[in-house]
């Protein structure tokens, strides 16, 4: 690919905003962008087909890479190969061959850029603008910021993070057409209309909710700030507020059997669900996610997406497998949890799936139970962690239970699943009485 090196990185010093025009040439394809399925351990690329003058045929050439491994998250990767997928279709539409020698090419364009610098700057009257400074030449709307850069994070997150993302954009939005009407672009939003929204956040949730909109809106804005839609990305530089860890009781001995008994007849689907989470260790939001063709009951495993990975696989243990019914005469494709029946078609997001089952724990058992905020379908994950643990720790050391602990509950590291055992007090020490009998 001659000379394409140079060209880019003399393009790509240049110019950000630049125009796509969708009319195509017969002689070369449109440049696709190659991620490796995000996967950051494999190149990624800009791939292209040009005719060869020979065959007169299409032909694949050269990836152009360019900086683009250099970079260590997926954002980062997609943004420089985004610009280089542009910039590369401009040099094709302006005459650049790779099967020809571009020296001349190159020249002509070096030239007609150094001519464009050597022009001198018009003098106008300096001007009082109210909007931050912002290097953007096409400055967007706030709408059309926001919908930019989660367009551009939709290939890069899950479906829950988009919809938080989606969510916390809209909220953004409504806040800035209520308190600032005049403000139209995104650009003028600045640090202390920001602070202000998360201001208005905390005052009706907590600092751990109002964290959580600045964690995800600095996620979008940091977008924005990479594309030179925006100056800088404000909301990055607002303090982080310390807040109070969620926590989820684990249920007593008696109380869990009280629970387990009472839905044996009051909601069988209900008590299976539970199990899952209690002998599985799985996570609410992962049993909504298995479907019937996950379970292989000749091997004995469940597969499921879990968190921050693309596929799991756990063995199902003998006191869950005994509780499952017979699933050969349902269809694979079907979600293993639905409403009314164990295997069934359920047109509902996996979060949608969640809250429900979320919102029928809280109407079957909590009400029933008088159980307070404190426990949920997550706290029996906590319990039946904590039991087993202090079960393995009976028969060795600590850490040789952690280590065995630790390929069950899927942890990735012994620092995550120590800091998860601290935080459910699943170690407690024995009894230390001896030390204050006196002599």
């Amino acid at each position: 690919m001659s000379n394409l090196n140079k060209l880019l990185n003399f393009e790509y010093g240049n110019a950000y905003d630049f125009a796509y025009d969708l009319s195509m040439k017969k002689n070369y394809s449109n440049p696709k962008i190659y991620d490796a399925n995000g996967d950051l351990t494999k190149r990624w690329y800009v791939y292209f087909s040009y005719r060869n003058p020979e065959t007169g045929k299409l032909k694949r050439v050269t990836p152009f890479y360019g900086k683009t491994n250099s970079y260590k998250t997926k954002a980062e990767r997609m943004f420089v190969l985004m610009i280089y997928k542009h910039k590369i279709l401009e040099l094709l539409k302006r005459g650049y061959n790779p099967f020809e020698d571009n020296t001349d090419f190159f020249i002509k364009e070096n030239q007609e850029v150094k001519h464009v610098k050597k022009v001198e700057p018009k003098v106008v009257e300096p001007k009082v603008v109210t909007a931050p400074k912002t290097v953007a030449v096409d400055r967007k709307t706030v709408k059309e910021g926001l919908e930019f850069a989660l367009k551009l994070k939709e290939r890069l997150v899950n479906a829950t993070t988009m919809r938080d993302y989606t969510g916390k954009s809209k909220a953004l939005q409504q806040f800035i057409k209520k308190e600032y009407p005049e403000l139209k672009y995104i650009d003028q939003i600045t640090k202390k209309i920001l602070t202000h929204f998360l201001n208005t956040i905390l005052e009706r949730s907590s600092a751990r909710t109002r964290n959580n909109y600045r964690i995800d809106l600095s996620s979008l804005f940091q977008v924005l700030e990479e594309n030179e839609i925006i100056a800088t990305n404000s909301i990055k530089n607002i303090k982080v507020l310390k807040a109070l860890p969620e926590r989820h009781k684990t249920y007593s001995k008696q109380l869990d059997a009280d629970i387990f008994k009472y839905l044996e007849e009051k909601d069988p689907i209900l008590l299976l669900y539970i199990k899952f989470i209690s002998y599985n260790f799985l996570r609410p939001i992962e049993v909504n996610r298995i479907k019937v063709g996950d379970i292989n009951l000749n091997e004995r495993t469940i597969s499921f997406k879990a968190k921050n990975k693309a596929l799991k696989t756990k063995i199902i243990p003998d006191v869950l497998l005994k509780e499952i019914p017979d699933l050969t005469k349902l269809n694979t494709e079907d979600y293993l949890f639905t409403p009314e029946k164990i295997g069934g078609v359920w047109e509902a997001t996996e979060v949608n799936r969640r809250d429900y089952f979320s919102r029928r724990f809280r109407k079957v058992v909590k009400k029933h139970f008088d159980l307070d905020k404190n426990y949920g379908l997550y706290s029996f994950r906590h319990t039946y962690i904590t039991k087993l643990y202090r079960e393995l720790v009976k028969n060795g050391s600590p850490f040789e239970a952690k280590s065995r602990l630790m390929q069950i509950t899927g942890h990735s590291t012994m620092t995550a699943l120590e800091k998860y055992l601290r935080d459910i007090d699943a170690e407690l020490p024995e009894d230390y009485s001896e030390y204050f009998k006196e002599d």
